[in-house]
C-alpha cells in the first residue's frame, strides 16, 4: 500500500482518485449490448452470455425443481446461518416502515401520503468469482416487506451454467417469484427492455462491476430507475493509537479480496499504526485464498497520515466512502461529523464483515462518491410515496381565491378557470343558504 504523508488540499482529488473507468469509457459498449437486446431478445442475452461467461446456455430460466435440488447441497449449519442472517435484516427493515401521514393544512382541505410498493423490481446479484448470496438476502427482504408483487433475479451462471445453490436458497427463503441466469450488461438489458424469458421491470437494484453499474446508469435514460450508482467496493477507516493493527489491516483485507478494482484506504493521525498496519496487511494477505485478487486490489489502495483528526474528517467528508470505520479514542467525534458515507462501522469490535452478512444494516452502498447524494438500500428503496388530497366545498371557498391569483400570475388561465368555475357554483349556495 501507498504511504502518502499530509497530502495538501490541491492534491486531493489525485490522492483520492479511485481505480475505475469513466461512463465515457464504457458506454459505447453498453449502447451496443443495449440495442442488440432491444431488437433480438433472448437470442442477443444468450450470445453475450456465451461471449462474456463462456457458457451456451439452452435456457436461462431456473425452475423450481432445480431450485429444491440445489437447496440439498447447502450444509444444514450455513442455511441456518442464512435464516439467522436474514432474521436480523428483516427485523431491522422491517422497523423503517412509516405510518400514513394525514393533515388538515386549511379548514375543508384534506392532505395525505401512503406509501405503496413498486410493483415490478430486479434484483442484480454479482456472481464470478464470489458469487454473493448475502446480497439476495439485503435486496429481496426488503423487497418482500415492501410487498413487491414481482421480484426478478438476475446472476451469472458459472462455467457449467448453474447458479450457486446458496443464492437458490436465499431466493427461495426471501419470496423472489423468478430467478434468470443472466449476467453483466445482458442482465440489466434484459430487465430493463424485457425479452421472451425475463419480465421487464420497474426498478433494477443490485451491486456490480464498473459494466453493470454503467449499464445501470444508462438503463435510466429508457425510463427505468435504479437504486444508486453502486460498483466496485471501497472501504475508507480512520484510526489512531487506541486502534488495533491487526484488526485494521483484517478490514482492509476484507475489502480487497472483493476485487482487483476495489479500493481500500487508511486515514490515521499515527505514523506508528500506519507502519504497524502495513506490516499486518502484508503478513495477512500471504494466507488469503484470493491473494491475487486482494494483491491488485492493495495496490490501488492507499495509507494517509494526516496531523489532526478534523483535518481527517474534511478528507473523509471530501472522499464520501462506501464504508467507513472509526477506530479511534474520539469516536463521537467522526460520528457527529459524518455527512458523506454509506454505511459507518464504530469501534475495535464491528468490522465491516458484519454488515456485509448479519448485524440486519444493507450492504449494497453508494460508491465512488456517489455517498454525498444517495443513500444505501433501505425499505424506501422499494417504496413509492403517493399523495392524495380531497377538498370540500368549504375548503375550496377558503383556498380557491389564492389558486386564482396564483394561476392568473403565471399566465395559466385554465389553471384559474378549473377554480373559478367551481366556486361559482359554490357562492350561489353559501349566499342562499
Amino acid at each position: 500500500m501507498k504511504i502518502i504523508d499530509s497530502p495538501n488540499k490541491e492534491n486531493w482529488s489525485e490522492v483520492l482518485k479511485r481505480p475505475t473507468q469513466t461512463v465515457d469509457d464504457i458506454e459505447g459498449i453498453v449502447s451496443d449490448v443495449f440495442n442488440d437486446v432491444i431488437k433480438n431478445g433472448d437470442q442477443a442475452i444468450k450470445a453475450y452470455t456465451q461471449r462474456f461467461d463462456g457458457v451456451d446456455m439452452s435456457s436461462n430460466i431456473v425452475t423450481q425443481e432445480r431450485i429444491q435440488n440445489a437447496i440439498k447441497n447447502v450444509p444444514e449449519a450455513l442455511q441456518n446461518a442464512i435464516i439467522r442472517a436474514k432474521n436480523n435484516i428483516e427485523a431491522f427493515h422491517a422497523a423503517q416502515k412509516t405510518s400514513k401521514i394525514d393533515i388538515q393544512t386549511t379548514n375543508g382541505v384534506q392532505c395525505w401520503q401512503e406509501k405503496r410498493p413498486i410493483e415490478k423490481v430486479g434484483l442484480y446479484i454479482p456472481g464470478g468469482t464470489a458469487p454473493l448470496f448475502s446480497t439476495v438476502l439485503m435486496l429481496a427482504v426488503p423487497a418482500q416487506i415492501a410487498g413487491c408483487k414481482d421480484i426478478v433475479l438476475c446472476s451469472p451462471p458459472n462455467k457449467l451454467g448453474e447458479l450457486a445453490p446458496e443464492i437458490l436458497f436465499a431466493a427461495q427463503l426471501c419470496g423472489v417469484t423468478k430467478i434468470i441466469k443472466v449476467g453483466g450488461i445482458q442482465a440489466i438489458a434484459g430487465l430493463a427492455f424485457g425479452t421472451e424469458t425475463i419480465p421487464q421491470v420497474y426498478k433494477i437494484f443490485g451491486p456490480g462491476n464498473q459494466f453493470v453499474t454503467v449499464a445501470k446508469q444508462l438503463a435510466t435514460k429508457y425510463g427505468v430507475a435504479i437504486d444508486m450508482p453502486a460498483g466496485p467496493s471501497e472501504l475508507l477507516v480512520v484510526a489512531d493509537d487506541s486502534a488495533n493493527a491487526s484488526y485494521i489491516a483484517s478490514d482492509l483485507l476484507s475489502q480487497a479480496e472483493h476485487g482487483t478494482d476495489s479500493q481500500v484506504i487508511l486515514v490515521s493521525t499515527s505514523k506508528k499504526l500506519i507502519d504497524s498496519v502495513s506490516e499486518e496487511v502484508d503478513k495477512q494477505i500471504k494466507v488469503l485464498p484470493r491473494q491475487d485478487i486482494a494483491e491488485e486490489a492493495i495496490a490501488n489502495s492507499k495509507l494517509i497520515f494526516v496531523e489532526h483528526k478534523e483535518f481527517a474528517l474534511e478528507l473523509i467528508n471530501e472522499y464520501g466512502p462506501e464504508h467507513f470505520i472509526i477506530c479511534t479514542e474520539d469516536n463521537d467525534f467522526y460520528v457527529d461529523g459524518i455527512t458523506n458515507a454509506g454505511s459507518v462501522f464504530i469501534g475495535n469490535y464491528t468490522p465491516e464483515s458484519a454488515g456485509d452478512y448479519a448485524s440486519g444494516t444493507n450492504h449494497t452502498l453508494p460508491t465512488n462518491g456517489f455517498s454525498k447524494a444517495y443513500s444505501g438500500v433501505n425499505l424506501d428503496s422499494f417504496l413509492k410515496s403517493m399523495t392524495f388530497q380531497k377538498i370540500s366545498k368549504e375548503g375550496l371557498l377558503n383556498i380557491g381565491e389564492t389558486i386564482e391569483l396564483m394561476a392568473e400570475a403565471e399566465g395559466l388561465q385554465a389553471h384559474k378557470n378549473a377554480v373559478s368555475i367551481r366556486l361559482k357554483d359554490i357562492i350561489p349556495e353559501k349566499s342562499g343558504s
